[in-house]
């Protein structure tokens, strides 16, 4: 039998739902709409010719038939496949403003699930850490996006480390028809540039880039003991010294550029989220940017 939520966590998923469903309906419906085409086209109905149609679309069988010229009508194959592949690493429970970095990454994946659902599309899941956590089919369905943010808001990862390579590789070894792909990590890997690229070729693959203001702009706050969540180091540094924090914002640039670089030469496009801006603000903005894209046909 299902363990019951206790009630607080039903409030956090209920305000999650509302809070997204109301974007959803305002604006990214039709965004997400626009902003991802199908992938590919089937065939709808026949119409009498009118001066300016492709004559490369004449149906001659029917033409020969009727003794003047009918076209092949065809709609866009409107169903897609959604996957969230999501990070549950440690460093997610890092956040210096109101929430985590796994809040935001929860309320951002809720807003595209939501979305993917109302335009009756499927949608997956694959949690990862140092290892995968867990794999949710492509389903439709309310009910299963209500289960995919419980999951994401609730699930208790076994692996404290970030392993992007084995999430990938996984995703390339399951999911075998085209989907859109929502990679949300903090990106604090190296060594997944191969199996990136592979993922890229087959899928339409996004990036969305988590962190934290202070992660990038160490504060000045003298002697402080800085802790890797992730493998539990601790280190004691003066960040008070300009010169320290200087060289701690070069590192951070440095990683930053990588994978700007990378991202750009395998045609990944990205949304950079911050725990100080409410995480609807750059979906918005990618949705927008690629309805533009989509519209212009580019």
């Amino acid at each position: 039998m299902p363990q019951k939520l206790p009630e607080e966590f039903l409030r956090k998923i209920r305000y999650i739902e509302l809070s997204s469903r109301k974007l959803v309906e305002s604006f990214f419906s039709g965004g997400y709409h626009s902003a991802f085409k199908g992938m590919g086209i089937e065939f709808a109905e026949v119409r009498p010719y009118q001066p300016g149609d492709d004559v490369r679309s004449i149906d001659w069988n029917v033409t020969a038939r009727f003794g003047h010229p009918y076209i092949k009508m065809f709609d866009e194959e409107r169903e897609l496949t959604v996957i969230l592949m999501v990070d549950v690493s440690a460093s997610g429970s890092f956040g210096t403003k109101e929430k985590f970095k796994s809040e935001i990454s929860a309320e951002m994946c809720a807003a595209i699930a939501f979305s993917a659902v109302k335009n009756n599309d499927k949608v997956g899941l694959l949690i990862f850490s140092d290892r995968v956590e867990l794999f949710i089919p492509p389903k439709k369905g309310k009910k299963h996006v209500l289960r995919l943010i419980r999951e994401l808001l609730f699930f208790k990862p076994k692996g404290r480390g970030t392993d992007i390579k084995n999430g990938l590789e996984m995703l390339n070894r399951t999911v075998k028809k085209r989907a859109i792909v929502f990679l949300v990590s903090d990106f604090d890997d190296a060594g997944f540039e191969k199996p990136l690229r592979a993922a890229a070729s087959r899928h339409d693959l996004i990036a969305v880039e988590i962190s934290d203001p202070a992660e990038r702009n160490l504060p000045d706050a003298g002697l402080i003991t800085l802790v890797d969540a992730e493998t539990g180091e601790e280190v004691l540094v003066d960040s008070s010294n300009p010169s320290f924090r200087e060289k701690f914002l070069k590192e951070t640039r440095r990683k930053e550029e990588f994978l700007k670089k990378l991202l750009r030469s395998c045609r990944v496009d990205s949304i950079k989220v911050s725990t100080d801006v409410s995480p609807m603000e750059p979906l918005v903005k990618f949705f927008r940017k690629r309805e533009k894209k989509s519209l212009s046909g580019r």
